[in-house]
């Protein structure tokens, strides 16, 4: 087995610390079940010679060794159900606490991890490689453990017994555990292959079931076949190549087993005095120990795909969290006033993006970003969050530095409406109460009348108690904005981050969420990330970004008076064709 194989495996099987009672009671039903199957071929071979030629009737000795050969055969079914049921408690648990902790893990990564990684690939280690390692430690505890001792108890048996067949089925057994190592070895990188591979596939799916639409829309149905036929059969081909390397060696350690049996066969027939049933039950112990090898060569394979599939589960659980918080970090009591000082920041040290920015903005300002694609200007809201930290220089809120005070209080001063709307599982109600789970229904209700969203709340079928599907299914694009909105209305947050926040909507109800905006923003310092120049004119500042730097500040009427870059760009939204 490799290095990388078995440091996964230890780490894998140091997590049954936690049930080691059960674990405990694992290896002691399986010690029962081998020494009940050790015991029934001496009883069977006791009954072989307790048999008389001639005799009428059945000897009782026949009969007592038959009774114990049935008690021992009970014994070792309900040994290995308990050891069965107690595996299966086990390995379903620890599964669970891996999901567990990589859903908690999820919530301490930084973004930057969750914008390099396919969702469908994360999805796909929680999910499938869990799963996957789970039912290979099963198979481990349920057939590894007896295995060995079944191994173990035999030989030892007939060594003790009869030092000639003991000695042939000793020489033989290294064969068969050199082959299995052997295959064993170079199956775990196939395995790994596999796993990845199917990362990929399910990526794919991910996609193309969220974007469904963009599909149909451009026509792209033969190109997504071809891309999904691909990865399939990249995943086809990983997982042929890992199962037929797998597969080897189970043929492999039989034709050694075959080998043992015929030496216990002959040396027991060469072997004088020894008795008809004597050598049936060195046979029986030859085929006992022999199937144990067929059984671990399949659990080392299993345990390949296991330790691939944990090594990838792992890889998640290892990556770096979001820095945390300082020990001594404060409470943000925001007043509304932000300084950006000398601000530089880049995704990747190759490309700057954001560059000795510096900015003062008071308590209550209406600040507006504009700029080209590109500029910078999600990326100072990443800033802002504290989604990204600085490269250098410092953002301080109410004289603060954001690194300075907790990440919690920092992101409950900012209500957030973004262009791409998100909507969880569950009632119209429960998505405009997210944020403040205690309000109440007439909280709601002024909530989504402010936001202009009751008029079709109220058109749904169960009105607020109308369930929508993962991400608002069956709601428009501009419906779903509509509850975005009315969730930040609801919250009444100090500061305000909206990036292109009416972008779904017609135009007169936008005129009516800009008038409910600027209530909201009244007094409340607020950002507005923005395409459309027509819906910033009564900013307090807005700021123009070019290639990471502030190419222009002023309010609207400064702006075009200057005739600059501004003007360029809002006259460009106005010209007539």
């Amino acid at each position: 087995m490799p290095k990388s194989s078995r440091k996964t495996l230890l780490r894998a099987f140091a997590r049954l610390k936690k049930y080691r009672l059960r674990t405990l009671a694992v290896l002691l039903c399986a010690a029962a079940g081998v020494f009940a199957q050790l015991a029934a071929p001496i009883l069977a071979g006791r009954a072989i010679d307790s048999m008389v030629v001639g005799e009428t009737g059945v000897p009782a000795a026949v009969l007592s060794a038959l009774f114990f050969y049935g008690a021992a055969a009970a014994v070792g079914a309900l040994a290995g159900w308990a050891s069965q049921a107690i595996s299966v408690g086990i390995c379903t648990k620890m599964a669970r606490d891996l999901r567990d902790e990589a859903a908690a893990k999820l919530r301490t990564l930084p973004l930057a991890y969750l914008d390099s990684h396919p969702a469908g690939d994360i999805l796909s280690r929680i999910t499938v490689d869990v799963e996957t390692f789970s039912d290979g430690l099963l198979m481990a505890f349920t057939q590894f453990f007896s295995g060995i001792l079944t191994i173990l108890g035999t030989l030892g048996f007939m060594l003790a017994t009869n030092l000639s067949i003991g000695l042939t089925v000793a020489l033989v057994t290294p064969l068969s555990l050199f082959s299995a190592t052997f295959i064993s070895r170079r199956s775990y990188r196939f395995f790994r292959a596999q796993s990845e591979a199917r990362g990929s596939l399910t990526g794919c799916v991910s996609e193309f079931i969220e974007g469904a639409d963009l599909v149909d829309a451009f026509a792209y149905e033969k190109e997504a076949a071809a891309r999904f036929a691909e990865l399939d059969g990249n995943f086809c081909k990983a997982s042929v190549k890992a199962t037929f390397v797998a597969s080897l060696t189970n043929p492999v350690t039989r034709f050694v087993n075959g080998v043992v049996f015929a030496g216990v066969t002959l040396v027991g027939a060469l072997t004088p005095g020894m008795s008809v049933g004597t050598l049936s039950w060195f046979l029986s112990y030859a085929n006992q120990y022999t199937k144990p090898f067929n059984e671990i060569s399949g659990v080392l394979a299993e345990l390949q795909n296991a330790a691939a599939c944990a090594a990838r589960v792992f890889e998640l659980l290892d990556a770096e969290d979001e820095p945390a918080d300082l020990a001594d970090g404060a409470v943000l009591v925001p007043d509304g006033s932000v300084q950006f000082e000398n601000v530089s920041f880049s995704y990747t040290p190759e490309v700057k993006l954001i560059h000795d920015f510096s900015l003062d903005i008071p308590p209550g300002t209406h600040v507006a970003i504009v700029g080209p694609t590109g500029s910078g200007k999600t990326t100072l809201i990443n800033l802002l969050m504290r989604f990204y930290d600085v490269s250098s220089g410092a953002i301080k809120i109410s004289g603060q530095d954001i690194r300075h005070v907790t990440r919690e209080s920092l992101r409950r001063a900012f209500g957030m409406v973004l262009q791409d709307t998100w909507l969880a599982p569950g009632t119209i109600r429960e998505n405009i109460a997210y944020g403040n789970p205690n309000a109440t229904d007439e909280e709601i209700r002024a909530a989504a009348a402010a936001a202009h969203a009751e008029s079709f709340i109220r058109r749904l079928p169960k009105g607020y108690d109308t369930v929508i599907g993962d991400d608002g299914g069956g709601l428009s694009a501009g419906q779903k904005q509509l509850l975005c909105i009315a969730r930040v209305m609801l919250r009444l947050p100090p500061m305000l981050i909206l990036d292109e926040a009416t972008s779904n909507i017609d135009t007169r109800t936008e005129m009516r969420i800009q008038n409910a905006i600027a209530k909201l923003t009244k007094g409340r310092t607020s950002f507005i990330v923005a395409h459309r120049l027509s819906t910033i004119r009564d900013a307090d500042l807005i700021i123009v970004m070019r290639d990471g730097t502030i190419a222009e500040l002023g309010n609207h009427k400064e702006l075009l008076e200057r005739g600059g870059f501004y003007a360029k760009l809002y006259n460009s939204q106005f010209e007539q064709t």
